[in-house]
């Protein structure tokens, strides 16, 4: 995946308001690799990954996906190309197995082995009706941190050859977070996978880590190498592990 010059607002050039989203951004994503996105809100991060998919498409540069501008794809076969996790998961009032299998022909078996990966088919069999239990708006409510593993599952059994994951484990406690955490790395194995994300641990061994701020890209590198040259990244990296490891101390008091 390749940004070459891209620029882009979500605004039109005539509104008083006028403002980049993003800034002659270029970055080659390799294959098989992970790029991570990641910098202070309203960087342009989740601009990039909408963008990739055409949710929008660019005011100036190109998009190509194997060299080929991403305008020059079908629709279809785009989606086809792409899987999305994003931090909010939307279920439909559907089974559990049709939230997974999205209507896609396939079998039992490779929606529970998608389940499976994405750490899921556990809490799914505790479900009254198991994966034949009604989910979502009208049906059983689930976690955050259980609607989002099976949104991985979606995009296991789609198997897509680019993950784009947006904030995947934005509103996790610390039980699904790890859960969450070995479910994408089951999804993103030989993939080429865009991370955006604010928990900086969980992209620690990016092979890319790209930071943005204010729609351009400030710094880049891995984390090794930002750490040392850094001044974005090595500081929310240690305001991070300073909240990490943030307790409340108490004093024991004598009572008279």
């Amino acid at each position: 995946v390749e940004f070459k010059n891209v620029s882009f607002s979500y605004q039109n050039t005539a509104d008083p308001t006028y403002a980049l989203a993003l800034d002659n951004v270029s970055f080659i994503a390799p294959q098989n690799s992970m790029t991570a996105l990641v910098g202070p809100s309203g960087g342009g991060k989740s601009t990039i990954g909408q963008l990739t998919s055409r949710f929008w498409d660019v005011s100036e540069g190109s998009i190509t996906i194997g060299g080929i501008d991403i305008k020059d794809v079908a629709p279809k076969d785009l989606m086809d190309l792409v899987s999305f996790v994003f931090q909010d998961t939307y279920l439909f009032f559907d089974t559990v197995y049709g939230n997974i299998s999205m209507n896609k022909q396939t079998t039992a078996e490779e929606v529970e082995e998608a389940a499976k990966a994405a750490q899921c088919h556990e809490f799914i069999m505790d479900l009254p009706k198991g994966y034949r239990t009604k989910i979502g708006s009208g049906g059983i409510g689930l976690s955050g941190g259980e609607a989002q593993r099976l949104a991985i599952a979606r995009a296991m059994l789609k198997n897509a050859p680019i993950v784009i994951l947006d904030e995947a484990l934005a509103y996790s406690d610390a039980e699904n977070e790890n859960l969450i955490q070995r479910a994408i790395d089951n999804l993103i194995e030989s993939k080429t996978v865009i991370v955006i994300a604010h928990r900086l641990p969980s992209i620690k061994n990016a092979q890319q880590i790209l930071v943005l701020d204010k729609g351009k890209i400030a710094e880049r590198g891995n984390h090794q190498s930002l750490m040392k040259n850094s001044t974005i990244y090595s500081e929310l990296w240690n305001i991070q592990n300073k909240v990490d490891h943030w307790a409340i101390a108490r004093e024991e008091c004598g009572v008279k």
